[in-house]
């Protein structure tokens, strides 16, 4: 070999193949020689002088090596380059700068050197392409562990996928995951061993002091460490050596999240030593962290759904309560307003102007009382009842008009007018019709306590078709009350709020009736608009689905 040639590795060749060579030269003579020196040793070869015939050669198919001068080394191919070079010539030099070459030598070249330097570029290329595929293979392997972690959130099945995963994908003994007493884990362990080795005894499994002085010293800074002689450079030497005792060789990798570790996994070979590729080490950093990830979210998430069932409990707590103090509120109001007829009906004689507005401020404020007990049952059961609605056809304007005589004589107390716009056909819909005169009736009684004396009702009823096809019956209610400021109109539905001017104006009212009302129509599949204008009034407009499989759904 002369000075100034490139070597390539010295690597020992194991023949395999047939192995196939392309000899592309100028140089009739040189082509001559190379093609018989590789000939020689079994390869089969074919020459070409210029590049078209190189590249008509490459077309047909890619050799094992292609030995070509550097005159010919700008036709790519994927198969391995050596190029045969002047190191005097510049144009030769400049030739050697193509990605496709892979090793240059001197020419002419001694016969043995070609075949040894031909032989060893093809090895080398082979022992790199199985190197990406093996790897390719382990990222593979690797995949469809991360990929069973992310898909459950239970801590034990994420740490029993890291284990088993990496048992099987890298031939392992054991495989051992812990983690810390920590807030953000759960405290878990995960064992694996090889199918027919016996399991090691706890005293083989380092403690939870001698695991955490490993994990926190590789999160520090080495990041993994292996108990084989060959890798004490990777370790420094330095740093806690604690291992599964049984093992002649393991590797530990930690798992952590910021500034510090939370656990710590340990892959063992007990039968014999096992050296860790860089590439092997990096994939198992990643799954390591993808599990330290799905640990610390499975932890949140289980916590969350903790809190959210304790949420639950309390909420049915609350209801069955509301439930038992309004039942048991119930029982003696009904004595109370049973006996307040007994004695308007069975009075003899006229009653003094006195007597008779006692008794009827009495009534008045026991069906004030019922009425509020009966809108506290319905917002605790609301949400909850899961009991299905009684639909039955229902004639919209038929309703409207029972509410409104019901509420007039109250409309008439308060000097307030109510009229019902006629239409010419009255939609039929499928509905509640209990519930749906209570939505009525909530917001008819609303209106006639938010308009000062001498105003006016209007409730009016429409039949649409929307742009989707669907028919729906919309329902407003307007009053020249009060009206509700743009600040609070947003929160007209939240559960016992009260407009800052009905406070104030001392207008009596439990802030359920609106919250109710719109439960009420989106069980029915429907929806609740508010406007108002402060001082001058209201205007509450109710759609509702008139197609009956919507109902159904709903």
């Amino acid at each position: 070999m002369r000075e100034g040639d490139i070597v390539a590795a010295d690597v020992p060749c194991e023949w395999r193949a047939p192995r196939t060579a392309v000899v592309a030269d100028p140089d009739a003579g040189r082509l001559e020689v190379n093609a018989a020196a590789l000939r020689r040793v079994g390869y089969a070869v074919r020459t070409t002088g210029d590049a078209a015939g190189l590249a008509a050669l490459l077309a047909t198919g890619q050799p094992s090596v292609i030995v070509a001068d550097a005159s010919l080394s700008a036709v790519h191919s994927d198969a391995p380059m050596l190029v045969l070079v002047d190191l005097d010539d510049p144009a030769d030099i400049a030739a050697m700068t193509p990605p496709g070459i892979h090793d240059c030598i001197t020419k002419p070249p001694p016969p043995a050197e070609l075949v040894h330097r031909a032989t060893a570029l093809i090895d080398q290329v082979a022992r790199r392409s199985s190197a990406r595929q093996e790897a390719e293979a382990l990222r593979g392997q690797l995949r469809q562990v991360s990929a069973a972690v992310r898909a459950t959130n239970n801590p034990q099945e994420i740490a029993q996928h890291v284990v088993a995963g990496f048992g099987k994908t890298f031939g392992a003994d054991r495989v051992w995951l812990t983690t810390f007493e920590d807030e953000r884990v759960p405290r878990i362990t995960a064992t694996w061993n090889r199918p027919g080795l016996v399991p090691a005894g706890a005293e083989a499994i380092p403690d939870e002091v001698q695991a955490r002085q490993v994990a926190d010293y590789l999160w520090a800074g080495t990041e993994t460490l292996s108990t084989d002689a060959s890798d004490e450079e990777a370790t420094g030497g330095e740093g806690p050596a604690a291992g599964i005792t049984d093992a002649v060789s393991s590797l530990a990798v930690p798992m952590g999240e910021g500034d510090s570790s939370l656990g710590i996994i340990w892959i063992a070979m007990v039968d014999q030593p096992r050296q860790w590729s860089r590439t092997e080490r990096g994939l198992i950093q990643h799954v390591a962290g993808n599990a330290a990830h799905g640990l610390i979210q499975s932890h949140l998430i289980s916590n969350q759904l903790q809190v959210v069932k304790q949420l639950q409990q309390l909420d049915k707590a609350k209801t069955d309560f509301l439930a038992t103090v309004n039942h048991e509120l119930r029982t003696p109001l009904t004595s109370i307003m049973a006996y307040l007829d007994m004695i308007q009906e069975s009075t003899e004689g006229p009653v003094s102007s006195e007597v008779h507005q006692m008794l009827d401020i009495v009534v008045r404020n026991t069906e004030r009382l019922r009425s509020l007990i009966e809108d506290m049952l319905s917002v605790s059961r609301a949400g909850l009842d899961n009991s299905l609605l009684h639909l039955t056809p229902v004639r919209l304007g038929h309703t409207l008009d029972l509410v409104a005589a019901a509420l007039r004589p109250l409309a008439k107390l308060q000097n307030v007018t109510i009229a019902v716009d006629s239409v010419p056909e009255d939609p039929e819909i499928l509905a509640d019709e209990v519930q749906l005169q209570q939505v009525f009736t909530n917001l008819v009684s609303n209106a006639i306590k938010f308009t000062p004396s001498g105003g006016r009702i209007e409730v009016g009823s429409v039949s649409h078709k929307a742009p989707d096809g669907s028919r729906w019956a919309t329902v407003s209610v307007a009053d020249t009350g009060i009206g509700i400021s743009s600040e609070e109109i947003d929160h007209v539905f939240t559960r016992f709020y009260r407009a800052s001017n009905a406070m104030s104006g001392a207008i009596p009212g439990t802030g359920l009736g609106l919250a109710i009302t719109r439960d009420i129509v989106a069980r029915h599949g429907g929806r609740i608009d508010v406007a108002s204008t402060l001082g001058l009034g209201t205007t509450v407009t109710v759609s509702l689905p008139l197609d009956a499989d919507s109902n159904r759904a709903n």
